[in-house]
């Protein structure tokens, strides 16, 4: 393999500095997703100029979901860049652009078009490193927007995070809330490694919350305790978090029953530590996640618990996920779990003897 010239031979004197200030808001105000998203790419892109953004109508339009709006006028073509229709060449482009030096954060507009890229992102993106004996790295973000709730179909609604997850040199990132989407990103663009940061798009704009303007990096690989409880574990990401906090809600005003709620965040890597906590603290646990549940993540966390905290649990694991089916579009929100399905669940855990 021929190595490359060393980032500190490149000039990026072409690239150019931004037009002016981001546009200041009231901290106070709560912001959405979206909103949460674009200021962390604004922050990333002013403080480092390596930082680019690739993709299809991220410029003019900025995004199919406007995720990137106003980024090109701020920083130029050159930095801004739209891609042709071709999931392949985004991140094949991109791994060039990210060995000779420069950080590309790439927007696939849908989750489920990450698959005409797969080749590219898990036998070139996740082994760069490896096969050149670590001579050179390959620092990028891959962002996509992933789930269901939308109405989108069977081509824009999938949840393909498993698939990332079993290939050793991705990084795969999932938030639910807008200051762990701002904090997070920031965090997986400064890093030195690959990134699969999956945004749920059915919580882009009805999540908010107040996000400090000068948010700082929230570090991979650490789970968020929601809640604590003491009766039952449920580990979720992305937008079952919220679907969780309903259904423990009304368990506990039903019921009179502590849920003690983790939001793993990062996927990969996984934080054992509160999830093995959790669970010896209160002996019954349960996953929910929306992809398909045979082989869905929720499978290693339910192994990692049988493996390291069996002698803890009262009952079975169990996991709420969607069904073994391409994603519909008539019958989506029977597809979803929602707070009733996972309430139900909950219940047989806590009935078990």
């Amino acid at each position: 393999m021929i190595k490359p010239e060393t980032p500190a031979t490149v000039s990026f004197d072409i690239l150019p500095k931004p037009i002016g200030p981001q546009p200041q808001r009231e901290a106070v105000v709560p912001i959405t997703m979206v909103q949460a998203i674009n200021e962390a790419l604004w922050q990333a892109m002013s403080t480092d100029e390596k930082v680019v953004i690739m993709g299809q109508d991220v410029g003019l339009n900025g995004g199919v979901f406007r995720v990137t709006e106003g980024l090109q006028q701020q920083f130029g073509e050159a930095r801004v860049i739209d891609m042709p229709l071709s999931e392949t060449a985004i991140v094949g482009s991109a791994v060039g652009m990210a060995v000779y030096g420069l950080k590309p954060v790439i927007e696939l507009q849908f989750a489920d078009y990450m698959f005409p890229a797969f080749d590219q992102i898990v036998s070139e993106v996740a082994k760069l490193r490896y096969r050149s004996g670590g001579e050179m790295a390959c620092p990028m973000v891959i962002r996509a927007p992933y789930g269901g709730g939308i109405r989108g179909g069977g081509y824009h609604s999938q949840s393909p995070e498993a698939y990332f997850t079993q290939t050793p040199g991705l990084k795969v990132v999932i938030p639910s809330t807008p200051a762990d989407a701002k904090g997070l990103l920031l965090a997986a663009i400064q890093g030195n490694d690959p990134v699969i940061f999956l945004e749920p798009k059915r919580i882009y704009r009805t999540a908010k919350e107040r996000v400090t303007t000068d948010a700082t990096p929230i570090e991979i690989g650490k789970a968020r305790l929601v809640q604590e409880g003491t009766d039952l574990s449920v580990f979720c990401y992305g937008s079952m978090v919220e679907i969780c906090q309903k259904a423990a809600d009304k368990l506990k005003k039903e019921d009179g029953v502590s849920v003690e709620i983790i939001d793993l965040r990062t996927l990969t890597p996984i934080d054992e530590t509160s999830i093995l906590n959790s669970v010896r603290k209160t002996g019954r646990a349960m996953i929910v996640y929306e992809a398909p549940k045979t082989c869905g993540y929720g499978a290693e966390i339910a192994a990692i618990i049988a493996e390291k905290a069996i002698d803890s649990l009262q009952a079975p694991v169990k996991r709420v996920g969607g069904f073994d089916t391409p994603f519909p579009y008539t019958l989506e929100s029977v597809y979803l779990p929602h707070p009733a399905r996972v309430l139900r669940v909950m219940r047989e855990l806590l009935a078990y003897n």
